[in-house]
């Protein structure tokens, strides 16, 4: 590592083994690209699996949900023993787990075999996932570039989602339902070296010991509570034992892991995080906002599907214009925020996505193309743009040190709200869907009751049934569906103007304090000091100049210690935020010269 003076102070400058921050960033991708694809990949691959290995309808089940399920569940834990061990070392960990779970799922000759090759995807996937959130928020100091780096991040993991059902689908057309895992394999085996090699080490700040049975609470706790989610969106009864025996056993685990963090001296997550107003809003709209997207997707897949009578592959592609808005929107957001800052963004994101859902609602019997299209823009860029922002928001309130708890209470969250979209948007539908179907001339209330269950059980009933009977129950579903999904749209877009509303508690500006914390720069130009959690010795001017800076970032935040890292080593006492922008239109800031300390320029 080699110090470099300049005429703004003391920058590091990144030498040796140091490896360029936007590579990391490609390896990052990967990752995240590798877990969106298992996330949906095997949707497609179900009727093949089924025939092949006869699952029972439990079975079939957990090979479904064993994945997200642990996946969710482990957030907490592998983000917080990243924090203590090593977020690289963890992610490789979960690398090479991944590739040998997907080889003992694509080679599953039992459903009990490959249940349990799930669960250890689940595990893999829960291993990768923060650490690649919180990796990056250590290799992206400079708030502009970590913005753009989260931009592509969520662009990428926007991809990842959409192509993994037609990448599932041209696999299990061409070879079998195995491929589907397999192609992990070779991926996972180019960037497991590649990791090794050019990812930094980089660890959080406590030095306590690791909370174990902390983070085994709160594994349950979240496993219970989104078992108890699926379940309900599932249809099961709320009240009914399978699904308010875990949603209750997992909320209590959950106030008790609360508890126990806060007499901890060395708690897993630092949950003075929630007392900041930004943090705790930026995970509510991220709940809020994959609630919208999970649940409006699902009633849209079977929209195209059952009413319009689009294959599964004209769905995807009807589909398409929601994942290329939402790349769009990851792509510009870094732009975006700096001009109208988080408030505004998370605030209009919302409300254009509403204005999208409500557009939706002219949406019929007929096949209206144009009409789908443009709410589908809409939607996609409304919603990656408030995904987008949030995920920024809260990676910026969280210092470094708590960077793999702050990524996994943000991915914790995301799947908590996809879970609760289904549920809720699920249950709203089939409320609305239910009662149309009660009175149907000439079909007997047993067929009516089958047919209420959804609306491809009630075809299957009109076409045992046949004639005008039959006739006309097809009709009334069909009709009784767009009617449940109007109203489902316009209870999802009350939804998103609460999460407007919310949005009006972030901050009004992006601001980047400064806090140079040489940690960081080891993590990318002295992997040997950052392996071991120690920074640079530094004397002299530095030492004095980066005291100086320490104490003028503090008073920025209003805290006794570092917010945030920055990848200048010292500047002056009080340098201007270089991407505080105001609301209005204007040039970007640049950074100016150095003004000594006490020349009675404001903070912001």
């Amino acid at each position: 590592m080699s110090w470099t003076k300049t005429a703004q102070g003391l920058r590091a400058a990144p030498t040796g083994r140091g490896t360029n921050r936007w590579v990391v960033l490609v390896v990052l991708c990967v990752s995240l690209l590798l877990v969106a694809l298992d996330a949906t990949i095997l949707h497609v691959a179900v009727p093949s699996l089924t025939e092949d290995l006869r699952p029972s309808s439990t079975a079939l089940l957990w090979i479904v949900d064993a994945y997200p399920l642990i996946c969710a569940s482990l957030l907490i834990l592998f983000g917080t023993l990243g924090d203590r061990v090593g977020r690289r070392r963890v992610l490789l960990l979960g690398y090479a787990l991944f590739g040998i779970a997907s080889a003992v799922a694509a080679l599953a000759t039992d459903p009990s075999v490959l249940i349990a090759a799930r669960a250890l995807l689940g595990v893999g996937g829960a291993m990768i996932m923060p650490a690649t959130l919180s990796i990056l928020r250590t290799v992206f100091p400079d708030r502009r570039e970590r913005a753009t780096a989260i931009g592509i991040w969520t662009a990428v993991a926007a991809i990842g989602a959409a192509t993994g059902p037609v990448l599932g689908g041209f696999l299990v057309e061409n070879y079998w339902w195995g491929s589907v895992f397999l192609i992990n394999i070779p991926l996972m085996a180019l960037i497991l070296p590649l990791g090794r090699r050019l990812l930094p080490e980089s660890r959080g700040g406590s030095d306590g010991p690791w909370d174990v049975l902390g983070a085994l609470m709160a594994a349950a706790g979240v496993l219970g509570c989104v078992l108890g989610v699926k379940r309900a969106g599932a249809g099961d009864p709320l009240l009914a034992l399978p699904t308010a025996g875990p949603l209750l056993v997992g909320a209590a685990l959950l106030v008790l892991f609360v508890r126990r963090q806060k007499r901890r001296p060395h708690p897993l997550i630092d949950l003075r995080l929630f007392s900041r107003a930004a943090f705790t809003t930026s995970v509510g709209c991220i709940v809020i906002g994959m609630l919208a997207l999970v649940g409006l997707e699902l009633i849209a897949v079977q929209y195209l599907q059952l009413v319009l009578g689009l294959s599964p592959l004209e769905t995807g592609l009807r589909l398409l214009p929601l994942t290329f808005a939402a790349m769009a929107a990851g792509a510009t957001g870094s732009y975006t925020l700096r001009r109208i800052g988080p408030r505004r963004m998370v605030g209009w994101g919302f409300v254009l996505t509403a204005a999208a859902v409500l557009l939706l609602t002219l949406m019929g019997q007929d096949d209206r193309p144009l009409l789908l299209t443009v709410g589908f823009v809409l939607l996609g860029f409304g919603l990656q743009t408030t995904l987008f922002s949030a995920y920024e928001s809260m990676l910026s309130e969280a210092p470094p040190q708590s960077a793999g708890g702050a990524a996994a209470i943000g991915e914790t969250s995301y799947q908590l709200g996809a879970g609760m979209g289904i549920a809720l948007l699920g249950s709203v539908m089939n409320a609305a869907y239910a009662p149309g179907l009660a009175g149907v001339p000439g079909v007997p209330a047993e067929a009516s009751r089958a047919a209420a269950n959804s609306l491809g059980e009630a075809y299957k009933v009109a076409d045992q049934l046949g004639g005008t009977a039959g006739d006309a129950l097809h009709q009334a579903a069909r009709h009784s569906f767009v009617n449940g999904l109007h109203i489902t749209l316009c209870v999802s877009a009350a939804l998103l103007l609460v999460g407007a509303f919310m949005a009006r508690r972030l901050p009004r500006v992006m601001e980047c304090p400064l806090d140079p914390d040489a940690d960081a720069v080891d993590a990318l130009g002295a992997p040997e000091a950052a392996s071991a959690g120690v920074a640079p010795e530094r004397g002299g001017l530095a030492a004095e100049l980066a005291g100086t800076a320490d104490s003028a970032a503090a008073g920025l935040r209003g805290t006794s210690g570092p917010a945030g890292v920055a990848d200048v080593v010292s500047v002056g006492a009080s340098e201007r935020s270089e991407c505080l922008e105001s609301s209005e239109p204007r040039v970007p800031a640049t950074r100016e010269a150095i003004e000594p300390a006490g020349s009675g320029r404001p903070a912001h």
